[in-house]
């Protein structure tokens, strides 16, 4: 490899090496340092041109006399120089010299120093570890049992709520609820979405009732019946004469929302993803997008209505929690990336590295490591937009939620990039940065944060995570040392503990290995494999069952509970004991993900024996 791609991707915080999940350490290949540099515009197609652009690179950074940004206590700031002038987040503008000092409240200011600006990210201090507490993990998409078909929507999820509610659970979680793909009905996972600062108009409830169908939900079919009743229900909204709080609403949303609805009628003309439309169109601020829109009236107010629908019915969500006094309420989750050809993409081209997907370093399961076909933020977009995609992401969930999990937190420190036809590396995120937004966006909307922290977690993100004031994710299965699961005293405190993930088996399937038998049926391990992974899975049930005191999911929940950590979250599908797992990861149509209906409605939680009796479990141990 040569001198000066090596130096400028090291100068770019692009990994030349690492060491992989089973200890082996892997070279960049020069075509994937090339394609990642690409990919963050800084060009290196050829050594000259490498050298070209480090040079230029350091000529800028050596000329600042500030940085471009700086996390700092909120406080009393004395910035170090002989003349500055700072810019609150309230458009106060103080300036002084070295012996001056400035109020800032937690947020984001601006530093100015001669000609050179830096963003102040102003910490409030650490949030208090929360009271000891427990909640319940459930599908929205689910919460409809066969008897009543379609898919769950918001309106069911404030049933489940309040039942749940009632029974002592202080949050309710659920998977990501970003603006999914309406024209598209196999563009089911909920951790692809099209756009994560909207709302997935598919759980939006609508009068007209569905009908019965199957145990695994048919988007084949419930789509376009939810497509044609949505429709209805904004044809009765413009025969009524609108409404004057939609109105304002649209106009407190601005140009942003009014993009994406550019986006989701074009959609329906042209398919879901923009990367298939006339080229002309593939630009959101092109003069043919704009003959569009001006055309499109009615359908960009049909899209706008979807999404205050949305809004309006999680804001209900949000209050039904208040009404039986959750602690915390709803619990979001936030999807690592977006599609890489959906609405976010199209409405914010620039926030996103370009011809790159995020993945996953190579693992005893993939040799070859995985590509999640995800776009990934820019971090020196990010830097350069004072982080602003991070901020409007997480404010959209904050909005309802008071408990908010992010998947795969590690990509705060660094991110596993992956480009077309080569071997991935891991590109360096401006952590410190990002973990101050969170704090200051949890802060404001007295909000607890969850870093999904599971994994092959870098050194020392941990302790960043804490000192920032969130949690981690502690899953029972895989709490144990090389010997032993860890018993409750020693897990975490400030963390959330759970049974497993949706993306794991249930505690029944995993006393039965159901995640080993799929893995075989669907040809991923061959029959020599899977009786290895049986004989290991019956050691470990039966270790399992020895340390939590008995065989029983009882037992399990009381496991749990008596745990250090904070929060404790069981799974619905644990709670009435079914065997299948939501996902499978690694797989698309061998699985049937995200179609498993729950055996009972939302309503009927409030009065279930199982439920009563894992909140009794819970209630028994300081919960």
């Amino acid at each position: 490899m040569t001198e000066p791609l090596e130096d400028l991707a090291r100068e770019a915080g692009v990994a030349v090496s690492y060491v992989d999940q089973m200890g082996d350490i892997r070279t960049a290949s020069p075509e994937t340092l090339r394609a990642i540099l690409a990919a963050l515009e800084m060009p290196a197609a050829t050594d000259g041109e490498a050298a070209e652009t480090l040079g230029a690179l350091r000529e800028r950074d050596g000329a600042r006399r500030v940085p471009e940004w700086q996390v700092v206590e909120a406080g009393r700031l004395a910035p170090a120089e002989t003349d500055w002038a700072v810019t609150t987040e309230a458009g106060e503008t103080v300036e002084g010299g070295a012996a001056d000092t400035v109020d800032l409240p937690p947020g984001y200011h601006r530093l100015r120093v001669g000609s050179d600006t830096c963003l102040l990210l102003a910490v409030p201090p650490r949030a208090p570890l929360p009271q000891r507490d427990w909640g319940v993990t459930l599908p929205l998409y689910g919460l409809r049992p066969a008897e009543v078909g379609g898919i769950g929507d918001y309106a069911d999820l404030a049933s489940a709520v309040l039942a749940l509610g009632r029974q002592g659970a202080s949050f309710v979680g659920i998977n990501p609820i970003h603006a999914g793909f309406l024209e598209d009905a196999g563009a089911v996972s909920p951790y692809s979405p099209s756009h994560r600062r909207r709302l997935n108009a598919l759980h939006v409830a609508v009068p007209e009732g569905d009908h019965p169908g199957w145990s695994l939900i048919d988007y084949d079919e419930a789509v376009p019946a939810k497509r044609a009743r949505l429709a209805r229900a904004f044809e009765r909204f413009r025969a009524g004469g609108g409404d004057a709080e939609f109105d304002a609403w649209v106009a407190s949303e601005g140009e942003p929302l009014r993009t994406f609805a550019v986006h989701q009628a074009l959609s329906e003309v042209h398919g879901s993803y923009w990367s298939g439309w006339p080229k002309a169109l593939q630009d959101a601020r092109s003069p043919e997008v704009a003959a569009f829109a001006n055309g499109a009236g009615d359908r960009i107010v049909y899209h706008q209505f979807l999404q205050w629908r949305a809004a309006q019915q999680l804001g209900a969500v949000a209050r039904a929690a208040d009404q039986v006094g959750m602690s915390h309420g709803l619990y979001l989750d936030l999807a690592v990336g977006t599609h890489p050809h959906g609405a976010e993409t199209w409405t914010d081209p620039g926030a996103f590295a370009s011809g790159v997907s995020l993945g996953a370093p190579p693992d005893a399961f993939s040799a070859e490591g995985q590509n999640w076909g995800l776009a990934p933020l820019s971090p020196r977009a990010l830097v350069a937009d004072g982080f602003r995609p991070l901020i409007e992401t997480l404010r959209m969930q904050l909005n309802y939620a008071r408990l908010l999990r992010i998947d795969h937190i590690l990509g705060f420190e660094r991110a596993f990039w992956v480009p077309q036809g080569a071997p991935g590396t891991y590109v360096t995120m401006p952590k410190a940065a990002m973990l101050a937004v969170v704090r200051i966006e949890a802060h404001r909307a007295g909000a607890v944060v969850v870093g999904e922290d599971l994994g092959n977690v870098p050194e020392g993100l941990q302790d960043d995570m804490s000192d920032a004031g969130l949690l981690g994710c502690r899953v029972a299965m895989f709490e144990r040392d090389e010997e032993r699961f860890r018993p409750p005293p020693e897990w975490e405190p400030r963390a959330l503990a759970s049974f497993g993930t949706h993306d794991l088996p249930t505690f029944a399937g995993w006393r039965r290995g159901c995640d080993i038998d799929w893995r075989h049926r669907i040809g991923d391990i061959d029959g020599e494999t899977a009786a290895e992974a049986r004989r290991d899975r019956a050691r470990d049930v039966e270790e399992f069952a020895t340390l939590a005191g008995g065989e029983g999911v009882d037992e399990m929940h009381a496991h749990l509970s008596r745990t250090a950590s904070a929060l404790v979250a069981l799974q619905i599908e644990d709670i009435l004991e079914l065997e299948e797992q939501p996902n499978l990861p690694g797989t698309v149509d061998e699985h049937p993900n995200w179609r498993r209906r729950l055996p009972l409605g939302p309503e009927a939680l409030a009065d279930d024996v199982r439920v009563a009796r894992a909140a009794g479990i819970m209630s028994e141990n300081g919960r």
